[in-house]
C-alpha cells in the first residue's frame, strides 16, 4: 500500500452553540463539532471540491484509508481538485460522539455514553452542508463513498439535488434482512458484555470483549466464502494450536477473526458502534419522502452505483435493482459492477481496481 496522503488542512467546525441541531429521530445536539481534513485547495471559484464520505470505523482523513486514489492512477488529482472529508456526528474521530462530553443539561462533566441520540444519514449530510456553506462551497463536483459512504452520497443526490453534479456509491444500497441481522448480533455482543455497563464505561474500560465479538461478526460479512478458502481452508492456527486436541485450538481463520476483534478495540468506541450501525440500519432512500420514486425523481445529478461481485452484505443485485429504479425515476444514473474476491471490503481492498471505473465517469461529466 502507498504511503498515506497527508492533508492540507485538518479542522473542526462547531455549530448549533446557540440553538439545537434538530435529528430527524426527535432529539437534538448542542453543541455540535465536526472534524475535518482537506486535501488540496479549493479554486477561486469554489468549482473543484469533492466530498468523500467516509465508512463505519473510518475517519476524516481519507489519505489514510484512499491513499491509491491520489496522484495519475486514481481519482483525486490535488492540482484540479479540492478532497474534503468529515468525521461522522457519533463517531470518535474528533466529531461530536458518545465520548464528547455533555455541556447541557444536568452538568455531570460526564460524556454522552449511551444517552447520545440517534443519528441518521440524512442527518451527516445536512452537518456535512452546513460544513460546505462554511467554507463556501455551494456546489459539488462530486461526492463519492463506500458502504455507509456509499449512502450519504446517495442522500446527498437526494436531499440537496442542486449541489450535487456527480454521485458515486461503492458497495451501498438499505441493508437487507440479512444485513440487518447481523448488525443487530454486533449490537447484542455489545451491550450484554458486562463492562458496558448501560453505555457508562470510562475510556480504557468499556465492553472490549463485546465490541471485539461484533467486529469479527462484521469481518465475516465484509469478506466472501472464496477469499477465506483461498487464505484460510481448514488448516490449524499458525501459532500451532491443534482444533483436534484443544477445545481452544483455533482454526486458522478462527484466528484471524480473534485478531482482527482485538486490534479494533484499541481504536474504536463501543458506543460509537452503536450509533453508527443503527444509522446504516435506518437509511432508505424513500424515508422522509411520500415513496422512494418521488425521493428518487429529486435526483439531478450523474450517479453511477457500483456494485462488488461477491459481496454478500450489500449483494450487487440489490445495488443494480436500485440503480434500475433511478432510471425508471428519470435519473441519469450507471451501474458498474467490480469484479473481486474481497466481498464487501473490496471498496477498500482493490482501490485500483475500481478506480479505472470511476475516472472512466467522471471523463465523461459534462
Amino acid at each position: 500500500m502507498p504511503e498515506s496522503i497527508q492533508p492540507t488542512y485538518e479542522g473542526d467546525f462547531g455549530f448549533a452553540e446557540d440553538e439545537p441541531f434538530p435529528l430527524e429521530s426527535g432529539g437534538s445536539l448542542r453543541p455540535v463539532n465536526l472534524h475535518y481534513a482537506v486535501y488540496g485547495a479549493l479554486s477561486e471559484r469554489r468549482d473543484n471540491a469533492i466530498l468523500v464520505c467516509h465508512a463505519l470505523s473510518l475517519s476524516a482523513r481519507v489519505g489514510n484509508w484512499w491513499p491509491q486514489l491520489f496522484g495519475e492512477h486514481g481519482i483525486f488529482d490535488l492540482s484540479r481538485d479540492c478532497v474534503i472529508c468529515v468525521n461522522l456526528i457519533g463517531s470518535c474521530y474528533g466529531s461530536t460522539g458518545p465520548q464528547t462530553i455533555q455541556q447541557t443539561g444536568p452538568a455531570t462533566g460526564r460524556p454522552f455514553g449511551a444517552s447520545f441520540p440517534i443519528v441518521t444519514v440524512r442527518d451527516w449530510v445536512r452537518s456535512q452542508a452546513l460544513l460546505l456553506d462554511h467554507l463556501g462551497v455551494e456546489r459539488l463536483r462530486a461526492v463519492i463513498g463506500g458502504s455507509i459512504g456509499g449512502m450519504q452520497a446517495i442522500q446527498w443526490a437526494i436531499d440537496r439535488p442542486g449541489r450535487v453534479e456527480n454521485c458515486i456509491a461503492i458497495g451501498a444500497a438499505p441493508l437487507t434482512a440479512m444485513g440487518l441481522a447481523l448488525n443487530h448480533l454486533q449490537r447484542l455482543a455489545i451491550v450484554n458484555d458486562a463492562k458496558w455497563r448501560n453505555g457508562e464505561y470510562e475510556v480504557g474500560e468499556g465492553p472490549n470483549a463485546g465490541l471485539a465479538l461484533a467486529r469479527s461478526v462484521a469481518m465475516i460479512s465484509y469478506k466472501s466464502e472464496k477469499l477465506f478458502a483461498e487464505r484460510f481452508a481448514r488448516n490449524p492456527n499458525r501459532n500451532g494450536e491443534d482444533p483436534l486436541r484443544s477445545f481452544t485450538g483455533r482454526y486458522d481463520i478462527g484466528g484471524y477473526l480473534d485478531y482482527q476483534g482485538a486490534i479494533f478495540t484499541s481504536r474504536f468506541d463501543a458506543n460509537s458502534y452503536l450509533i453508527i450501525t443503527k444509522a446504516m440500519d435506518n437509511f432508505h432512500p424513500a424515508r422522509g419522502y411520500e415513496s422512494e420514486r418521488v425521493a428518487l425523481e429529486r435526483v439531478k445529478a450523474r450517479v453511477l452505483m457500483v456494485g462488488i461481485s461477491s459481496d454478500w452484505l450489500f449483494p450487487p443485485g440489490e445495488i443494480k435493482a436500485l440503480a434500475e429504479r433511478m432510471i425508471a425515476s428519470g435519473v441519469d444514473a450507471k451501474y458498474a459492477e467490480l469484479q473481486s474476491t474481497h466481498g464487501h471490503d473490496g471498496f477498500l481492498a482493490e482501490p485500483d481496481a475500481f478506480a479505472p471505473i470511476v475516472r472512466k465517469f467522471l471523463s465523461n461529466a459534462g
